[in-house]
């Protein structure tokens, strides 16, 4: 029996994970079926996704082709996915940017798929019913949501303040239906999103010197994410779980 006992299992549960064609997505849609988990995967790219379908473990995972940017489709993705115990949103984009050049329309690109995006998929699970209850909803955002700042990265810390202001709330209002809502709030991870804010070798080197335990790996991420979407968690709610190697011990 004590062989077998494992608080962090997700034996059974039925999980979404958005953007998990690449990077953190993929590492934490990967790492939830080693513990047991149904995935349902979602990304814009088909080929990446069945990369990592073709990386899960166990069977019974679905993989569903969704650009969150198109709302007109939500209706219809969520016609084929079953009720869920668990959801990860990990879409996201980045736009560096001086806030003195900042134009409408790079906080309408950002913030249309960082944010408004994310909120409409999750306005319309809760609409129909899709959770069960006891559900984990795990946001991820970043150090960049008020914990550290970075020069030229206004837009993306913008939205990453406004999903971690958002799920506060939704922990609040969820609490009553004993679903829980938490965020992770990573520091620098090596994911191909990093070559394309430091693309110098000697830049990233340098970078990387700000964090006493170095850059983050992706499995890092999903390992948390593994703690708030499993039973160990199950007192926490309306958190923000800081990943950062130290950063911010300095």
């Amino acid at each position: 029996m004590i062989a077998t006992y494992n608080p962090y299992s997700l034996l059974e549960k039925k999980i979404l994970v958005t953007g998990a064609s690449s990077g953190i997505g993929k590492s934490i849609a990967i790492e939830c079926s080693k513990l047991g988990a149904k995935l349902v995967i979602t990304g814009r790219n088909f080929d990446r996704l069945k990369e990592t379908m073709s990386l899960l473990t166990g069977d019974g995972h679905i993989l569903k082709v969704l650009d969150l940017n198109d709302t007109d489709n939500l209706q219809e993705f969520i016609l084929d996915i079953p009720k869920l115990d668990g959801i990860v949103y990990c879409a996201g984009i980045q736009k560096t940017c001086p806030t003195k050049l900042i134009q409408r329309v790079d906080l309408d690109e950002v913030f249309e798929t960082n944010f408004f995006s994310i909120i409409d998929l999750n306005t319309t699970i809760l609409s129909k019913k899709l959770l069960n209850k006891e559900a984990s909803i795990v946001f991820i955002s970043s150090t960049a949501a008020g914990i550290v700042a970075e020069y030229g990265n206004a837009i993306y810390s913008a939205t990453k303040g406004a999903l971690t202001s958002f799920a506060k709330v939704l922990a609040l209002e969820l609490i009553a239906q004993r679903i829980r809502v938490n965020c992770i709030l990573p520091g620098m991870i090596k994911t191909p999103l990093l070559n394309k804010i430091l693309v110098d070798e000697e830049q990233l080197k340098k970078d990387e010197e700000r964090y006493p335990l170095g850059y983050g790996n992706p499995e890092d991420v999903a390992y948390a994410v593994i703690y708030l979407l499993s039973n160990a968690s199950k007192w926490i709610t309306g958190t923000n779980l800081l990943l950062d190697g130290g950063l911010t011990l300095k």
